[in-house]
């Protein structure tokens, strides 16, 4: 039997030799994120941004002006809006309370680094995770025709339950003394 082991790669280098580096294969694909408003009810306005986008001030200000617009085009008030959005820059800076302001919208107080109180992250972005098990998009269009069928297909208590816990984290949070915690 004759084996050759010209294929494999040498995985030392000798001393005083340069590396050769090799980029990885990007496994992963490009990214996109999804900024996403939504209530007891159900979803009140997304986007999908462009692969690389970034949120800046100003561009949430921008988002703030087509959120308040969506439930207008329903004959929906959203003068007395509560609001509640991490301390991220872009959500703290001073053009978007400003802007917030402007609208007549009240900011529920968020801790920093306390994603346990973001109902996007412990119950809507973990339920998306789980629906997203496997997909793999073609484009920003799929990912968006995606998004709009997921919140289509969940019913009222799915969305009513997510607010509806954010009490009780905050009653734990309180008890706590604000100490982070999971479940």
């Amino acid at each position: 039997m004759i084996h050759d082991n010209t294929a494999r790669k040498r995985q030392w280098l000798d001393p005083g030799e340069a590396s050769n580096p090799t980029p990885k294969p990007d496994i992963h694909g490009k990214k996109v994120m999804l900024c996403v408003w939504w209530n007891s009810k159900g979803l009140v306005y997304f986007e999908v941004l462009d692969s690389g986008q970034t949120v800046t001030a100003n561009l949430y200000q921008g988002q703030l002006d087509r959120l308040d617009q969506a439930p207008r085009r329903q004959g929906v008030d959203t003068a007395s809006t509560k609001f509640l959005h991490d301390n991220a820059r872009p959500h703290v800076a001073k053009i978007t309370q400003q802007k917030i302001e402007e609208m007549g919208w009240e900011v529920l107080p968020h801790p920093p680094y306390s994603p346990d109180l973001a109902p996007s992250d412990y119950h809507l972005f973990r339920s998306m995770h789980h629906s997203l098990a496997e997909k793999k998009f073609k484009n920003r269009d799929e990912v968006q025709i995606w998004v709009s069928n997921f919140f289509e297909s969940q019913p009222v208590e799915f969305f009513k339950k997510g607010i509806h816990s954010l009490r009780e984290r905050w009653r734990q949070v309180i008890d706590a003394d604000g100490e982070y915690h999971l479940d």
